[in-house]
């Protein structure tokens, strides 16, 4: 299991050596096959691992290598190592089966990109970057995944970085998580200064014994194990583009779309509630934080949601939706129902990565267009486009049979029965409830106006519209198989099923249920659930049904409701001006502060000043040196002549 484990990284960055060092010398066909073979790898390799794993008995599901000693100070030691369970299984299969999909995807996608080589050596170092960080077994080893997909975030969303809004969104992307870093970095921080370890096992098996100083409160009523949560769940609200932290997701999107459907679906955003699963020990000490990772995940999908409404760019509408499904991730996380988090993180992988590459079946046939207004009528030109973006999207909006149906209600089945303040499980399921009815309305507006109706494509292009290759279609299908049918793994007993995901699972979050003194679990019956499950049904229906009449039968009304609410209209169309109020509140004050005084005066007139300085005395001083060593030999031998004289004149009146 050790070399197998090992394997699985290595080969994808052996990928990213080739391509990225060799490159130019490799035919645009081999590069991609290089590419994609790598993934495809390290995918089997999971494949094998996860079922080496399912053979161990349920208590023995844990693999723990350590390769060398990478630290070693005082009683602090930090090893290389990997830690394989249940958890990191299915983020390992994720990982490489939905990123070799968008590898395939890519080799159609990108085949007129001159930097090809490139292109697929960053996204072998995504993944590679990846894995790191999931399969890592320590919080520092943690890091070094986390800052890998931060990187390799910057590389591909500025990829094209001759355009400068391509070029400006990497900026931003690293910028943005870079703040997010800061809370993760002091948690660990904290952690190893209390446990005198960085290891999970170590940390989270000696929670009991350091209970006392954990639970200590400061003088803001903070506990210890609180303000470790929130500093590492600040990590997780950048990475994962959670309030108010979110703003780099939807400009990312300036990325190459393949690019966008492994940030959403795959890798980097879902690390923060990987991060947050992982060190579930930690949360389910603190009441206090789990509530605030519920609130902070609950008024992000709502957030989110109504700016995707919105929104005419049909990547930064998925941008949004991202934002807003992740928010449902961490909303399951604050219930404690970690499992529920996970398995939507799976789902959403499907059909996030799926709704993506539609898109870019669409942009790619409508030569880079992404204005939806500039659509329309798409059905009959893409067929296998639309229906597998049709799979998606009723995947996405949760429409019973599909796979987001059964992840969202464990959800919000969850959020009710499993926050301990019950004010606030029920406000938080009916922000879910609503966030669920609006990603059906954005959903379906997309779907309608990009696929339906008249189309508003110049009649020339139009009839010059062709379906993508099958380089592409293919990786379209098997993703549509997987958004419909991923669902079923969590089949919950209310349906008859067993919930195979959640039982896999539970070895990681059982461990810990000792801890679990400020969670409460409430049972109800089958009755409740059901009819709970009946009014998400109808909610989402109703979504459908009014995004049908405004964007598909009675598609002048958008526009009348603008005119009677242009206030409203004009605040949500321009995104609450959050990026302006940022621009205004903390980017223009620290350009001053960073151009008057940190350039002007520390580094023009203090250090420069000061260099500047010390060069003019030194020149001053060659200047006076200069007019005796002139280089004329009388004037030397004159020199020579009069100091000899005054030393002899010295010498005399030395004797007498």
């Amino acid at each position: 299991m050790k070399i197998v484990l090992a394997l699985i990284v290595v080969i994808p960055f052996l990928g990213f050596i080739i391509n990225g060092v060799f490159g130019r010398w490799i035919t645009r066909d081999r590069s991609g096959l290089i590419a994609c073979s790598t993934v495809l790898l390290s995918m089997l390799l999971g494949l094998m691992s996860v079922l080496f794993l399912a053979q161990e008995p349920i208590d023995q599901r844990l693999f723990e290598t350590r390769f060398f000693v990478w630290i070693e100070t005082g009683p602090l030691q930090v090893d290389i190592g990997f830690q394989y369970d249940p958890l990191s299984a299915i983020m390992v299969l994720i990982v490489t089966g939905v990123g070799f999909l968008i590898h395939v995807y890519s080799i159609g996608y990108m085949e007129h990109e001159q930097s090809y080589a490139r292109y697929f050596a960053y996204m072998n170092l995504f993944t590679c970057a990846m894995l790191v960080l999931v399969l890592a077994d320590s919080f520092l080893l943690m890091f070094v995944g986390w800052e890998g997909v931060g990187l390799c975030s910057y590389l591909l969303i500025g990829f094209w970085y001759t355009k400068k809004s391509a070029a400006d969104a990497g900026k931003k992307a690293f910028i943005v998580n870079r703040i997010g870093d800061c809370g993760f970095i002091v948690g660990i921080i904290v952690i190893c200064a209390i446990f005198d370890s960085l290891d999970f096992t170590e940390v989270f098996t000696t929670l009991s014994a350091h209970e006392l100083l954990l639970h200590k409160e400061f003088p803001l009523g903070i506990s210890l194990i609180t303000l470790i949560s929130l500093a590492l769940f600040v990590g997780a609200i950048g990475k994962s583009a959670q309030i108010p932290l979110y703003v780099w997701l939807p400009d990312a999107m300036e990325g190459p779309t393949p690019v966008s459907a492994l940030i959403h679906a795959a890798t980097m955003v879902t690390a923060g509630v990987y991060m947050v699963a992982r060190c579930h020990a930690l949360f389910l000490m603190s009441g206090t934080a789990l509530q605030i990772v519920a609130l902070v995940g609950g008024i992000t999908a709502f957030w989110a949601a109504t700016i995707a409404v919105m929104q005419h760019d049909i990547k930064r509408i998925l941008a949004y939706s991202t934002i807003s499904q992740l928010g449902y991730m961490f909303l399951g996380c604050g219930a404690a129902a970690f499992s529920a988090g996970i398995f939507h993180l799976m789902t959403h992988a499907f059909f996030k990565a799926l709704l993506f590459l539609g898109a870019g079946s669409v942009i790619h046939a409508l030569s880079a267009e992404q204005d939806i207004r500039k659509m329309g009528g798409l059905r009959h030109k893409l067929p296998t486009t639309y229906w597998v973006f049709l799979v998606a999207t009723l995947a996405i909006t949760g429409v019973p049979g599909f796979s987001g149906f059964f992840s969202k209600e464990a959800i919000l089945w969850s959020v009710y029965t499993g926050v301990p303040d019950q004010g606030l499980s029920g406000l938080l399921w009916l922000i879910g409830l609503i966030s669920a009815g609006m990603t059906a309305l954005y959903m379906f507006r997309l779907f309608f106006i990009t696929f339906s109706g008249k189309t508003r494509i110049e009649a020339e292009c139009y009839h010059q519209l062709h379906e993508s290759p099958n380089i592409m279609l293919i990786p379209l299908i098997i993703l549509a198989f997987f958004a419909f049918s991923g669902g079923y793994l969590g089949l919950p007993e209310l349906l008859g099923g067993h919930n195979i995901f959640q039982n896999f699972l539970e070895p990681v979050f059982a461990e810990s249920a000792w801890s679990m003194g400020p969670v409460s679990v409430i049972n109800h019956s089958h009755v409740i659930e059901s009819l709970f499950m009946l009014i998400t049904v109808l909610v989402t229906a109703g979504g459908i049904v009014l995004a049908a009449v405004m964007y598909h039968w009675k598609t002048d009304i958008p526009g009348k409701l603008a005119d009677i609410f242009p206030g409203i209209y004009g605040l949500v169309r321009n995104k609450y001006y959050i990026d302006e109020l940022y621009e205004r509140i903390i980017i223009l004050p620290v350009r001053r502060i960073s151009e008057r005084f940190l350039w002007k005066l520390c580094d023009i007139t203090l250090i420069d000043g000061l260099v500047n300085g010390c060069a003019r005395v030194i020149y001053s001083t060659g200047a006076i040196v200069r007019l005796i060593t002139n280089g004329s030999i009388h004037r030397y031998v004159s020199a020579l002549v009069v100091g000899f004289i005054g030393f002899l004149i010295y010498i005399v009146i030395l004797l007498h």
